[in-house]
């Protein structure tokens, strides 16, 4: 039953569900037959709760947009009574939670059949997902050697190989992009606080995490992203009022737009060459639809930033291990979490509070030089990473040196130093799969656009995607 509909994206399955030509019950024993097959090879699902799947098709789901599509939590974030989650680590294991959080509420509205949650490293830190409590690596459908991304990297290879045609994802440094880079998919990140994040959160990593969704289409993400938009009761800080929405505003072309055509590093560093063909190719059909390329490259101080982001999140590590440890009355136990989570606690113990709020500072003061750069453009073009995707094992968390890991000589940033930048200006930003390299692997291409422009900028991703369709493209693995 799989090969009939794994194909298809959300938007279809319910259109075949609403005209009763299958069955909610049908579409969720394919995605879960899909997980027997596929996931011994992915290792990308986990923590499948079929029966509370079922329960939800008997008691009526919900008459959203996707009635009846399967879907997948990321397992990390998205809290939610029916669903435990291990967090990406063995110290948090088996968490359960006593509150759905509000992302988790309007994504349930859509009358989805979430039945368990993918894979993410621990704490949400790195660009793959190859987390101890999980047993083993996650893999890519496209190449079982090499990683689907991180941190949503377990849902980008489910989403990929045909086993949901959409997963909750969330962003901090790229953890959409990525995965959609390295999986062929399309992920896009909303402008800073489009989504709630409470009750369990007030904001993630000052502001820089923000939830997401991995899709094989552009619509699927604008539904996805009309559904959950908006700011829960008690926000610290809301996003721009949307127009239309996102459906309305793929519906018709968007306006010529001003490109900025950048194809190295932020600080002018060459990137691959797969990676720079992707970025120029994308390029090229920019200017066959009518709009304005042009090279141009931010002067940013992209090293500060990336030290800043990198204290942060270390503090943020930090703060969730001793206050899991806190909660539960003893200290952290050895084998209890990472290399990597070490690191980032070492290095918290370095941060002062003036050294933290002058890092949320830096952070501000680089979204302010970034936005500038945008007076004459709309939209940036860089790829979505500077190399293809990377083999499993390069990013292990085995790293106890935290900086190292981020900023040292071929690690994570000069692996992917183009999302975070949009992470800490807050703007919206997305992953094409426009490009193949001639090793059979997906390339991204990264467009960003002006605070707020969301819908923009996801009309001109769909534009793309209607002059260069992608859907045809399938792993090996989806076979």
């Amino acid at each position: 039953m799989l090969g009939d509909f794994a194909g298809q994206d959300a938007t279809a399955l319910a259109a075949l569900v609403a005209k009763r030509e299958v069955g909610a019950e049908e579409l969720l024993d394919a995605a879960l037959a899909a997980v027997d097959r596929l996931n011994p090879a992915l290792n990308a699902v986990v923590l499948v709760q079929e029966e509370i799947a079922r329960a939800a098709i008997r008691n009526g789901l919900p008459d959203g947009p996707f009635h009846g599509v399967p879907f997948l939590l990321k397992d990390l974030g998205c809290e939610a009574v029916d669903f435990p989650s291990h967090n990406g680590s063995r110290l948090f294991a088996d968490t359960r939670y006593g509150l759905d959080s509000a992302i988790w509420e309007r994504i349930r509205a859509t009358g989805v059949v979430a039945f368990g949650r993918t894979t993410a490293p621990e704490g949400g830190v790195g660009p793959a997902t190859e987390s101890a409590v999980y047993g083993g690596p996650t893999r890519n459908p496209w190449d079982l050697t090499r990683t689907p991304g991180g941190s949503s990297g377990g849902a980008g290879a489910a989403v990929a190989a045909g086993i949901v045609p959409a997963a909750h994802g969330s962003d901090g440094g790229g953890s959409v992009r990525i995965p959609a880079s390295s999986c062929g998919l399309f992920g896009f990140k909303a402008t800073r606080a489009r989504f709630p994040d409470g009750p369990y959160v007030g904001e993630g990593w000052a502001g820089m995490a923000i939830d997401g969704f991995l899709t094989r289409s552009v619509r699927d993400a604008a539904t996805l992203h009309d559904a959950c938009a908006g700011a829960d009761l008690g926000a610290p800080y809301w996003a721009p009022p949307l127009g239309e929405g996102h459906l309305a505003a793929i519906r018709r072309p968007p306006r010529r737009m001003r490109v900025a055509l950048c194809d190295t590093m932020l600080d002018g560093r060459p990137i691959h060459e797969d990676c720079r063909k992707a970025v120029h190719d994308a390029a090229r059909l920019l200017a066959d639809l009518g709009h304005h390329v042009e090279p141009a490259r931010p002067k940013v101080d992209i090293a500060g930033m990336m030290r800043a982001w990198t204290d942060i999140v270390a503090c943020g590590t930090a703060l969730s291990i001793r206050a899991k440890c806190a909660a539960r009355g003893r200290p952290l136990e050895p084998g209890e979490v990472e290399n990597v989570a070490l690191g980032a606690i070492d290095r918290a113990v370095a941060v002062s509070g003036a050294d933290y709020l002058a890092a949320v500072g830096k952070i501000h003061a680089f979204g302010r030089e970034l936005s500038a750069f945008f007076e004459p453009w709309d939209i940036l073009l860089t790829a979505t990473l500077a190399e293809p995707p990377a083999l499993v094992g390069r990013f292990a968390h085995t790293d106890r040196d935290f900086v190292h890991f981020r900023t040292g000589a071929g690690m994570v940033f000069d692996y992917s130093p183009f999302c975070a930048a949009f992470n800490a200006s807050g703007q919206p930003a997305a992953s094409l799969p426009l490009y193949w390299s001639d090793g059979g692997l997906p390339i991204g291409a990264h467009l960003a656009a002006r605070f707020g422009a969301d819908e923009e900028l996801m009309a001109l991703c769909a534009e793309l995607e209607a002059a260069r369709p992608w859907a045809h493209r399938r792993p090996p693995l989806f076979a």
